[in-house]
């Protein structure tokens, strides 16, 4: 499935490519993957699409972004999970886009494009669960604003359901490694924070590092509020995606210019 946003990038999408994709074009997916991961991380980790076996791309929905010029761009890797009684519950994953394409929505753009293409084709009437594990406050904040039903979120004043806490349950007890959370890490269930996630590891980000911050300072504010960026937590939040969820997110802006009146000028940094 292939699509254009704006001129500027052609988004392809790859659903478990590891179980279908013929080798030579399997290869050239993991090629641009790394590439892009490349020029994110000063170390690559071993984890994720960037392992590049036909194993590791077998559980991921993946949507590779390429400029006018047919260089690859951007990727978003997203993983199945399948959960009991739940079914498949689809894991936001990794987002890396080059530096020349940053500034574009890019990492919004892989991200709708993986999860509308694959609703369309699976499910357009329906919902998908999503998990996100993150101490990136830009992407805390875009998740919450663009799903639904999310834990933890400032739109959610209420406690997390039942279908929340088992996934969040399953996730513990197995996939922390789909996830790069650390064996040692705790769940701390009343606020969904993973407790010493990516301590020490590439993943661990400083608190004074504001490129990493939403551009909402109150999203940043609730979201720091739940986090101890010194040992390395994340925040696991889980929600739903429908179609109907694009009509929310509008919404949602709307109450959001509405917060901002009130609170004033959003700040972005502590």
């Amino acid at each position: 499935m292939k699509s254009s946003t704006k001129q500027l990038f052609t988004i392809d999408l790859y659903n478990r490519p590891g179980v279908h994709l013929p080798e030579i074009e399997l290869e050239s997916l993991v090629a641009d993957i790394q590439f892009i991961a490349g020029q994110c991380f000063d170390e690559m980790p071993s984890y994720q699409a960037m392992i590049g076996t036909r194993e590791a791309l077998s559980d991921k929905l993946i949507t590779l972004a390429r400029d006018e010029d047919q260089n690859a761009v951007g990727f978003c890797s997203m993983v199945f999970l399948p959960i009991e009684g739940v079914g498949d519950v689809l894991h936001l994953g990794l987002t890396c886009v080059s530096p020349v394409a940053r500034k574009n929505r890019l990492t919004h753009l892989l991200v709708k494009k993986a999860i509308a293409g694959y609703m369309i084709k699976q499910n357009p009437f329906g919902k998908v669960w999503i998990s996100n594990c993150a101490s990136v406050m830009s992407s805390l904040g875009n998740v919450a604003m663009h799903f639904e039903n999310v834990y933890p979120s400032p739109f959610l004043k209420k406690k997390p359901g039942k279908t929340h806490v088992m996934i969040a349950q399953a996730i513990d007890r197995y996939y922390r490694g789909k996830m790069y959370v650390l064996p040692d890490a705790v769940l701390d269930l009343d606020d969904f924070v993973f407790r010493g996630s990516v301590k020490d590891t590439v993943f661990h980000k400083d608190k004074s590092d504001v490129q990493y911050y939403h551009r909402k300072g109150y999203l940043n504010q609730f979201y720091a509020h739940l986090l101890n960026f010194e040992q390395g937590d994340e925040v696991l939040q889980i929600g739903y995606f429908r179609m109907a969820s694009v009509l929310k997110y509008y919404l949602r802006q709307y109450k959001m210019k509405k917060l901002n009146r009130i609170e004033g000028p959003a700040i972005e940094a502590y």
